[in-house]
């Protein structure tokens, strides 16, 4: 009886140093989320909790506004043409959007399929850009876009953009990870290329392409340094090179309008990410699957 009431004790208190790892292990991965959420996210909260602090506050004064406001965002309309920006800038988002998903899903489509030559030389060529930096060939690509006569002009703000080579490799491999079988009943009901690309192969893409509208459209919002080489009238700047003057400009100081202005730009792609959220993570599974 004794030896079964010593090993009882020793599987007791084995549980019991068991549990007590596997809640603390949980505590940790805990408070190393929360961790990271305070990391990420108290810039963004930090700015708009000053983006709506009253004139007479001041910006370091405690966290919290103590006389909250939306003032600032109609100051900041009226500090410079807001909405010319913001159209400026849905232009060349919408031209990226619509020239990414349409060249990335061909390109991506091309290169899943294995029945041409030279395809496994195309794609070690585009994936040996990707280690190029945008800075390094900067200067060839402002050459080439004022030799055709696209400097200060939107179109020269969107061309380099117009298809990325990531969203390439995120369509080709969305579309690998579609069975052969269906592609193989599709061509014995007689469906010729262009129907199964569109017909088979685009419905069943749909998270990534999800995925290339938001990279597509967040990579046009927030470019600065391109626009900034190739536009020099006010009129056709988009909103981050019209954030750079509302932040330099002599008669604007007051941090609360750079803050306002700041989350004007952000509003818009926590929108579209929000509103295509199940998408997105569909698509990032979609590319997980198969390479």
């Amino acid at each position: 009886m004794s030896t079964l009431s010593s090993l009882g004790n020793k599987a007791g208190k084995r549980v019991g140093a068991d549990a007590r790892r596997y809640w603390i292990g949980l505590a940790g991965r805990y408070a190393t989320l929360l961790l990271m959420l305070v990391i990420m996210l108290g810039p963004i909260v930090w700015q708009f909790l000053t983006s709506i602090r009253g004139r007479t506050e001041n910006v370091y004064d405690g966290v919290l506004p103590s006389q909250p406001t939306l003032d600032n965002y109609f100051r900041v309309a009226e500090s410079f043409p807001l909405l010319q920006y913001v159209g400026n800038t849905l232009t060349v988002a919408l031209l990226a959007i619509t020239s990414n998903m349409l060249f990335a899903a061909m390109g991506g489509y091309a290169l899943s399929r294995a029945a041409w030559k030279g395809r496994k030389i195309v794609f070690t060529v585009l994936v040996a850009t990707l280690m190029f930096p945008f800075e390094s060939v900067m200067i060839s690509m402002f050459l080439t876009v004022r030799e055709m006569g696209l400097v200060d002009t939107l179109i020269g703000v969107w061309l380099p953009g117009a298809v990325s080579v990531l969203n390439i490799m995120i369509m080709r491999s969305a579309f690998l990870s579609v069975p052969k079988e269906v592609e193989e009943a599709a061509v014995l009901d007689g469906a010729n290329e262009w129907t199964r690309f569109t017909r088979v192969f685009l419905p069943a893409a749909k998270g990534a392409l999800a995925v290339v509208c938001i990279t597509s459209f967040m990579g046009a919002w927030d470019d600065f340094l391109w626009p900034l080489l190739v536009l020099t009238n006010s009129d056709n700047y988009t909103l981050q090179l019209g954030l750079k003057t509302l932040a330099g400009a002599t008669t604007v100081s007051d941090q609360r309008i750079i803050a306002a202005g700041a989350m004007a730009a952000l509003i818009p792609m926590m929108l579209l990410f929000f509103a295509l959220q199940r998408f997105f993570f569909k698509g990032v599974g979609e590319g997980a699957v198969k390479t």
